[in-house]
């Protein structure tokens, strides 16, 4: 992915809130619903989502603006090879040869009781009533970072990363997938005498600039007019699988909350989470014809006295 900034036309000093509008204008226009005939709007689409992933989160960018990560949220140049999308175990994981030869520490315990005929006694020497040589040690594993998007983390996208020999590996994002989740890539890591290393995938979930999570629900503040509230109204509302029709009831008011099921997350027991849509009556300012109307009819309810006032 190019660079970021770039990516969504702002500066590298641009607010927070330059960011966030920049995005929206960009997934407006380049949204699938909006461009099916044209293809390369859907890959714009994810690079501008992406680059809002990087950008709108503190640490990200300011580990981007140091150099510290790339555009895609991996390490810009991990130890033990000169290429990005990876970095090396931090753990250390005593695997390998001795520190110096291969990059890993040595397993001195096994050494010491392969010589000395392990913990319980015996021959001084391995193979005479010790325990024997260990087996071959495998490769240490090597740690990788991908960054996902809110949309791509509800819906389970398959995503691509680059491995540390260069090559690519597509995945298939785990059902409750969320910031901190873990995949083991089994002989993805590192050679040694006993066999590769895995490959250990730590996946960071973006935000949303309107959706949020709620364990395996999403919520959405959904704007609508007056007449909508009063009268009723069949609207389009945004969900992570694209926009579904949905029926306001007549007389509806600010802060209700109205369910589309299984438009969630993917949850690890099986199925999806809600989407659960707060409407939100959003005003006009200065309408002198609603100023009118209002002063015609008042509403004589105490709409406060369960607060006591």
């Amino acid at each position: 992915m190019a660079d970021p900034y770039s990516t969504l036309g702002v500066s590298k000093s641009a607010s927070e809130a330059e960011i966030k509008s920049a995005y929206r204008k960009l997934a407006k226009e380049l949204h699938p619903d909006r461009n099916k005939e044209n293809p390369k709007a859907a890959e714009k689409f994810s690079d501008v989502t992406k680059a809002y992933d990087l950008l709108s989160d503190k640490e990200k960018r300011g580990q981007f603006d140091r150099g510290e990560i790339d555009a895609e949220g991996n390490p810009a140049m991990p130890f033990g090879y000169g290429g990005g999308g990876f970095r090396g175990d931090p753990r250390g994981q005593a695997q390998g040869g001795f520190g110096g030869f291969g990059g890993e520490s040595a397993d001195f315990g096994d050494i010491f009781e392969g010589l000395f005929g392990g913990r319980g006694g015996g021959s001084p020497f391995g193979g005479f009533g010790g325990r024997g040589a260990p087996p071959p040690q495998k490769g240490a594993n090597v740690a990788y970072r991908l960054s996902v998007s809110f949309i791509d983390a509800a819906t389970q996208a398959t995503q691509r990363i680059t491995l540390a020999d260069g090559g690519t590996i597509d995945l298939k994002l785990p059902a409750g997938v969320e910031t901190g989740t873990q995949m083991r890539l089994a002989g993805k890591g590192q050679p040694g005498p006993g066999g590769n290393g895995d490959g250990i995938v730590t996946i960071t979930v973006g935000s949303h600039p309107f959706f949020e999570r709620d364990g395996a629900n999403i919520r959405l503040d959904l704007p609508v007019t007056l007449n909508e509230a009063v009268k009723g109204a069949k609207i389009k509302v945004p969900t992570v699988d694209g926009p579904v029709m949905l029926s306001i009831p007549a007389g509806s008011t600010s802060g209700k909350v109205m369910r589309l099921k299984g438009k969630g997350f993917s949850q690890k027991g099986g199925g999806r989470g809600d989407q659960l849509v707060r409407l939100m009556v959003d005003l006009p300012a200065d309408d002198k014809k609603l100023a009118k109307l209002v002063d015609e009819w008042t509403d004589s309810r105490s709409v406060r006295a369960d607060l006591g006032v």
